[in-house]
């Protein structure tokens, strides 16, 4: 099992609870490729270092799971199409 971190930014724009379900929806991913999340972080809105979208502000997350070498391009090729997510990037965590 490898260590990984995604780094997620969620729209702004979207309901309280449309955002929690759209990082629920990616933790489920996570365990459904077989992933273990260790740390599920918080979200926090901050500004964008450049507007995406339209959008200057976003919320951001930073998930931290276990998985095999295999799941995080499965669980990216899920996140890509989510409506809601502006930006994603999962990095294998080096600790």
């Amino acid at each position: 099992m490898n260590k990984y971190e995604l780094a997620l930014v969620v729209s702004a724009n979207v309901e309280d609870e449309v955002r929690t379900a759209t990082i629920e929806k990616v933790n489920e991913l996570i365990t459904r490729f077989g992933g273990t999340i260790t740390d599920p972080g918080t979200s926090e809105k901050k500004k964008l270092a450049y507007d995406i979208q339209h959008m200057s502000e976003g919320f951001y997350s930073f998930i931290k799971f276990e998985a095999e070498a295999a799941a995080p391009a499965e669980i990216e090729s899920r996140i890509r199409i989510m409506d809601n997510v502006l930006r994603f990037l999962i990095v294998k965590d080096g600790e």
